[in-house]
């Protein structure tokens, strides 16, 4: 059996639909689907068994509720990923405590695990984008989700369990099954929404001279590429420690745009708008995940490029209502 938290979720139905292409469904799926519209992306998926988090964690402190010798591996991709997000203390809890849990569990009993950090520890990049686990504590996160994976990063590594555990620092992920995210859906999804009901597209202005406005980077990474990233590194037994997930490209809201507007043959219309004021001092101008760790360990697969990815996501996915899995 293998373990995926957030399961419901954008990266972790992904991963779902990916093992099913393996030919594998002893699954169990771990979520939270609450009041939202993210039990829909569980709809085409196959697997055995499904929890909810708070009864999975029970499970976790109960010795003896899960049997190790039935689980093949463990993905780890539940968390609150609202950048915005206020609450210190339920972030501690869900996104710190909660993979603590799991961690102390997995690596107890020798269980195999990828866990979902992001690149939002690197803070305003500075110190660059470098998956290098020495560098860690240098580190400063713009908002508190940041610092909440941060948190686990440095736990992780004062135990030495960086040595057993895969953590993946995602960058930009967008792509299927991100409809129920509300106000953290990404800006692709963003984009469909807006042009097909204005033919207009709003992006924030820029307050730092040396971007134009439109042109602050992203490494943006389609969800399809992101998980074949997260099972090379589960399945090949050198990698430990830390990875950055990314594309390796640091490309333009601009170029995003002009992407959404020729998927759905619309003209390019771009409207800048002011930035609200509590973001402005936490918003990061230029992203760009250094992936030669990853290249080390012998994955060679580029990114789609962003007019592929955008093209697949609204056309097959988005513009006739589909999920992973009902191709």
């Amino acid at each position: 059996m293998y373990i995926v938290t957030g399961g419901a979720g954008l990266i972790g139905s992904a991963v779902v639909w990916s093992l099913n292409h393996r030919g594998i469904t002893d699954i169990l799926i771990v979520d939270h689907l609450g009041n939202s519209d993210k039990w829909k992306n569980l709809g085409p998926l196959r697997y055995s068994d499904y929890l909810e988090k708070g009864e999975f964690r029970e499970l976790l402190r109960t010795p003896g509720a899960l049997d190790p010798g039935k689980i093949e591996g463990v993905f780890h991709l539940g968390a609150c990923s609202s950048t915005t997000e206020r609450d210190a203390s339920y972030l501690v809890d869900n996104n710190f405590h909660y993979t603590c849990e799991l961690a102390e569990f997995c690596v107890k009993n020798g269980i195999r695990m990828v866990y979902a950090s992001s690149c939002a520890t690197y803070g305003d990049g500075a110190l660059g984008y470098d998956d290098d686990e020495d560098r860690i504590e240098a580190l400063r996160p713009l908002n508190m989700y940041g610092y909440s994976k941060q948190m686990f990063d440095l736990w992780a590594k004062r135990r030495g369990y960086l040595k057993q555990l895969v953590g993946c620092k995602f960058s930009n992920v967008y792509g299927p099954n991100e409809s129920h995210k509300g106000e953290m859906r990404s800006v692709a999804h963003r984009a469909f929404e807006q042009i097909r009901a204005e033919r207009k597209l709003k992006l924030f202005r820029s307050y730092r001279p040396e971007y134009a406005d439109g042109e602050q980077l992203r490494d943006f990474l389609y969800v399809k590429d992101a998980v074949e990233i997260i099972l090379f590194l589960f399945d090949n037994s050198r990698a430990a420690g830390i990875y950055n997930v990314g594309s390796g490209r640091a490309e333009t809201w601009n170029s995003m745009a002009r992407a959404a507007f020729a998927a759905l043959e619309v003209p390019c219309n771009i409207e800048y708008i002011e930035m609200p004021e509590h973001l402005r001092d936490r918003y990061q101008y230029y992203t760009c995940a250094n992936m030669a760790k990853v290249r080390a360990l012998g994955y060679t697969r580029e990114a789609r490029s962003m007019n592929d990815a955008i093209s697949d996501y609204f056309r097959n996915y988005l513009l006739p209502g589909r999920h992973l899995g009902d191709e």
